[in-house]
């Protein structure tokens, strides 16, 4: 077997081949919100197809779905005893709505500097990518220690409906011994990251009816309930004055962070301050009693996502709405049960509701909190991504859910490696997204070093 540096050298020597690909894979408009975008979707697992065949795979299938399919694909090692390492990402895209608020096309991917704009730069293609190209680089160099597998799916941007029946169905197919999901991120250009817990989700919908039809208020006000007033003073009294959740039994599941955990979370060079440029926020907010990276990663919240009621428009109409909707999510910790916090906070609410309305609520989901500072490959990761960077890595408890995660722990038994070389201020999601080229060229060398860091273990 040829030493290490050869495929990082081979990928240096064509890092041009690598990044016009990477533009390639960012043309297609692949949103999977949009119907009209179907046969785009179409052509990004087409294209994904292509770059694994270029690759060497063995083996390649695409499963239909009832949206859009799921690519499969594996690349076996020389050697047959060898250790599987099961790659999971998503060909899919945000939406591009503001399109005004971009500074060039959306899918026409753009160099400003040092950074790729377009959308999906950063969420997930540009991780996709890394993978693939860290992959062919290995391929025209090296032989390879691990059997590979290859999980692409393109519906992750509206909730993964296919994924979790696929797994189910397909656990043989996808049996493994780690799992990499490149889809997290880093906390900073100089900071490589691994992220070892992932928040619950709790997330429903509360509605407040009143009258049949809204109603003028100079005729009726004072007289009928105004929805959009007792849901304000229903949400109002969800949080304590020092920002804790005031729902009875809420934190009765959640476990006191340890000593080594508060190290480890203080570790993150994350500031208030970084928070606060990030965000734009004039300051601050959170739970008393616990730093902005205790909140954010390892303390459950409840959070309003929207609300809607009445007469929104320009200019002034004077009426009581007929009804209020509010749309409410829960980041959960672990040992937090999804369905009990959900149960508390529904008795809750009812007991706030007067006679005067009427209360429907209906809960969309629920996931439990996730650990992973065990996952197999760990410190092989860990290892690979230090030595490309010069530094430590930093383990990062994430504030947000990455449900496949759970679902291949579920079935397959593995819990996943996360990380990923996107950064904070990306824009994912929103207009000029964007991917720190330095950044990702380095995680393509980390991610070389890490497959092939198995070399003398097969």
């Amino acid at each position: 077997m040829q030493p290490i540096s050869h495929p990082l050298q081979f990928f240096q020597a064509h890092f041009d081949k690598y990044l016009s690909k990477y533009q390639d894979f960012l043309r297609i408009p692949s949103v999977s919100t949009d119907p009209d975008h179907k046969a785009d979707l179409q052509h990004a697992c087409d294209f994904l197809v292509d770059q694994l065949k270029s690759l060497g795979a063995d083996y390649i299938e695409v499963f239909p779905t009832p949206m859009h399919p799921i690519v499969f694909a594996e690349k076996r090692a020389s050697k047959p005893d060898a250790p599987t390492l099961l790659i999971y990402g998503h060909y899919d895209v945000q939406p591009v709505a503001p399109l005004d608020e971009w500074k060039s096309p959306p899918f026409e991917p753009t160099l400003e500097g040092d950074y790729l704009i377009a959308r999906g730069a950063s969420d997930m293609k540009g991780q996709v990518m890394a993978v693939l190209s860290a992959i062919d680089s290995i391929a025209q160099t090296n032989d390879q220690p691990l059997n590979l597998k290859f999980l692409f799916e393109g519906e992750e941007e509206i909730g993964s409906p296919s994924l979790e029946t696929f797994i189910a169905s397909h656990r043989d197919l996808l049996a493994c011994d780690m799992v990499l999901n490149p889809d997290a991120g880093m906390v900073g250009p100089d900071s490589p990251t691994i992220v070892y817990g992932l928040r619950g989700l709790v997330y429903f919908e509360v509605r407040i009816d009143g009258p049949k039809a809204d109603l003028h208020s100079g005729l009726f006000g004072g007289v009928v309930a105004n929805p959009a007033i007792v849901l304000s003073e229903i949400i109002a009294n969800l949080h304590a004055p020092d920002g804790s959740v005031a729902i009875p039994g809420f934190y009765n599941q959640v476990l006191p962070l340890t000593p080594e955990e508060k190290a480890r979370i203080a570790a993150n060079p994350i500031r208030e301050s970084d928070l606060l440029a990030i965000t734009g926020a004039p300051a601050l907010y959170g739970e008393a009693g616990f730093t902005p990276m205790e909140r954010i990663g390892a303390r459950p919240t409840l959070d309003v996502n929207g609300l809607y009621s009445g007469f929104i428009g320009e200019g002034s109409k004077t009426i009581i709405p007929a009804y209020a909707n509010a749309k409410i999510s829960c980041r959960l910790v672990p040992n937090q049960d999804p369905d009990q916090v959900y149960d508390a906070i529904r008795t809750h609410i009812e007991s706030r509701v007067p006679p005067t309305v009427r209360l429907t609520i209906v809960k969309h989901s629920g996931a439990p909190a996730y650990l992973a500072d065990d996952a197999p490959g760990l410190q092989h990761l860990a290892s690979a991504l230090s030595e490309t960077w010069g530094k430590p890595v930093i383990f990062k408890r994430e504030g947000g859910s990455i449900p496949v995660a759970i679902t291949m722990q579920n079935y397959l038994g593995v819990k996943s490696l996360l990380t990923g070389f996107g950064l904070p201020d990306d824009h994912i999601h929103s207009p000029n997204e964007h991917q720190h080229l330095p950044t990702w060229k380095k995680g393509v060398q980390a991610l070389i070093r890490f497959i092939t860091g198995f070399e003398h273990e097969s």
